[in-house]
């Protein structure tokens, strides 16, 4: 009798990277609770084997991300989610630099041929109508110009809500993580199926 020494299941396994900030390390969660923990316990749930890498650093901007984004695809992903911009709003950048941060980092996913999830993110209301949409729209058109997969606001159906977020008002809890990865999901599968 042969017995081959690779296993299906085991080669089957889908390695997905968060590139990202507090929102994708966790900030202000015990280990377990953030957003990549949750994401891959929902996809195992959903019967779909897939580690999720946590590459989130509280504090980034986009132009942080993309300086570090050859060390984090060093866990040699199948796919990236990728969840950045959140401080840029904060600090008030230009929203050209967020873009070009962003589009540099999907430029360079694009050319090592791994699929991408882009999560969006809103400004602040007290930046003004303006600089809002401003801000809004470099998500939506580097989607379009890189053909990659789009989720609008990472933090929707949870951003505003005091029992969904931590004191701050700005870091969402276990329970907010957990409405983001329900909502997120959808779009994570059709990410895990491109990388297939």
């Amino acid at each position: 009798m042969i017995f081959l020494a690779f296993s299906p299941a085991a080669e089957a396994e889908t390695r997905l990277l968060g590139l990202g900030d507090s929102l994708m390390a966790g900030y202000g969660l015990p280990p377990g609770d953030g957003f990549p923990d949750q994401l891959q316990e929902a996809l195992q749930a959903a019967g779909i084997d897939a580690t999720v890498t946590n590459a989130g650093v509280s504090g980034d901007t986009s132009a942080g991300g993309r300086a570090r984004l050859e060390w984090a695809l060093a866990s040699d992903p199948h796919a990236v989610i990728v969840e950045l911009g959140a401080n840029d709003g904060l600090r008030g950048l230009e929203p050209a630099e967020t873009k070009r941060n962003l589009d540099a980092i999907l430029t360079t996913l694009g050319e090592k041929d791994i699929p991408v999830l882009l999560a969006g993110m809103l400004a602040p209301p007290n930046l003004g109508q303006e600089y809002g949409a401003e801000f809004e729209a470099v998500y939506r058109d580097l989607a379009e110009k890189h053909g990659v997969l789009f989720y609008p606001f990472f933090l929707d159906g949870v951003v505003g809500d005091p029992a969904l977020n931590q004191q701050d008002g700005i870091h969402p809890t276990k329970e907010g993580v957990a409405i983001i990865v329900e909502r997120i999901l959808p779009k994570v599968r059709e990410l895990i199926a491109k990388s297939g």
